[in-house]
């Protein structure tokens, strides 16, 4: 397996025994899964695959995915080979609620785009930005950079309930516009 580009630090030769690692999941905590799990259903278009509940340790996680009608269609109904699905699959958003942060008024999570700074975002690609981001708009979504505003023309960032930023782009966008934004 070779890189597909060129960065310091790169390891050159990919060790053999990596061969089956699959990348399946960022984590984000939310303060109230009502709100999250509505902006990430109905606003983003994700499903909700599978849920798991922590009683004893009092949070839950709720992993939500998008992919298209075929893939949906092998998703199976039990709920453990359901799990097992979950963890095989390439990139899914785990949504981690510790129970009772939504009645507290005061809490919240930091963004990791505040002072100090980590975290950054999450992206999704839709077929056109700009649509997208009237849509969004419509709904009263929370906009951190517009489709237009800056330098980087052409691409958004939106907020979900927490605060996180998403990152909203057009696939071929960067193709179409990478001179415009000193891309090399």
């Amino acid at each position: 397996m070779t890189h597909y580009d060129e960065a310091e630090g790169l390891c050159k030769k990919i060790d053999p025994a990596t061969k089956g690692f699959i990348f399946t999941q960022t984590m984000m905590r939310i303060k109230d899964p009502k709100a999250s799990l509505d902006f990430y259903s109905r606003v983003m278009g994700m499903r909700l695959v599978r849920r798991f509940d922590f009683p004893e340790m009092k949070f839950t996680l709720y992993f939500m995915g998008q992919f298209n009608e075929e893939t949906a269609k092998t998703i199976p109904e039990d709920r453990e080979q359901r799990a097992t699905w979950v963890f095989g699959r390439e990139t899914m958003l785990e949504l981690t609620h510790n129970w009772g942060t939504e009645d507290d008024t005061d809490f919240s999570y930091h963004n990791g785009n505040d002072q100090p700074q980590g975290f950054g975002h999450i992206g999704f690609t839709v077929p056109d930005v700009y649509a997208a981001c009237e849509r969004f708009e419509k709904m009263g979504v929370k906009f951190k950079k517009e489709v237009d505003a800056g330098k980087m023309q052409g691409i958004a960032f939106i907020q979900d309930p927490d605060g996180y930023w998403i990152e909203i782009l057009q696939a071929d966008m960067l193709q179409k516009r990478g001179k415009d934004w000193g891309v090399k």
